[in-house]
């Protein structure tokens, strides 16, 4: 089964993802199954037609989530496949990326087509990494892309090497790199309190293995280090 069903209005798919021709990470798309029928894609991957074939047969995309300022790669592509669908960006991408046209810019409140299915967050704090995080309050789970990785314990040598230089492997959590996008550790730490207060148990990320239970402990713990 391509897509993989979390709950009755939720399932992921994962792909191997290359990152420099080198970098070994994978990644996963989202889809959420809204009330009206329509689907709901969060960052979009490469597309093929059996994943087309498996996402058409669940519903009409809706809409299609740019959740942060790296996940860019396949929204050109994705939006030649759908060209119907409306494009949401995280603040700031759209002035980057003229050759995509998008729709409507992701703000504090959720959107009307999805309120009261997903709640969602702008991580404040990292202008650079420029994240929103997603809740799914009926299966208690939990979306983010780049804010933590999960990555390991398997994989290629040259991302155990230099994954673990980027303290980034055999845990779930910030990235070295991603640690150095905070700008203003106090605010982040305002935003993770906000998110820690939503009721969830899983995790889906970006990169990595999902986790399924423990995901409170686990962010909170990940993040520790802001005091």
């Amino acid at each position: 089964m391509i897509l993989s069903q979390l709950h009755a209005g939720l399932r992921v798919h994962r792909v191997p993802y290359r990152v420099g021709g080198l970098l070994e990470f994978g990644r996963q798309l989202v889809v959420v199954r809204l009330p009206d029928g329509g689907l709901w894609i969060h960052s979009p991957i490469p597309w093929t037609p059996e994943l087309r074939a498996a996402v058409d047969g669940i519903g009409k995309v809706a809409h299609v989530i740019a959740p942060n300022l790296h996940h860019d790669e396949c929204l050109a592509s994705f939006q030649k496949e759908y060209p119907a669908a409306c494009f949401h960006a995280t603040p700031g991408l759209a002035a980057t990326h003229p050759q995509i046209r998008f729709d409507r810019v992701l703000g504090e409140a959720p959107d009307p087509a999805w309120a009261g299915t997903l709640d969602q967050h702008f991580i404040q704090g990292m202008p650079k990494l420029g994240e929103f995080l997603f809740l799914h309050p009926a299966s208690r789970t939990l979306i983010l892309t780049d804010l933590a990785f999960n990555l390991g314990p398997e994989g290629p040598l040259p991302t155990r090497i230099l994954m673990r230089l980027n303290d980034a492997w055999g845990k779930f959590g910030p990235s070295r790199y991603c640690r150095s996008l905070i700008a203003d550790p106090v605010a982040l730490r305002r935003s993770l309190d906000h998110v820690l207060a939503w009721d969830f148990d899983r995790i889906l990320v970006g990169h990595g293995a999902n986790i399924e239970t423990g995901g409170k402990a686990a962010l909170r713990a990940a993040f520790a280090f802001l005091g």
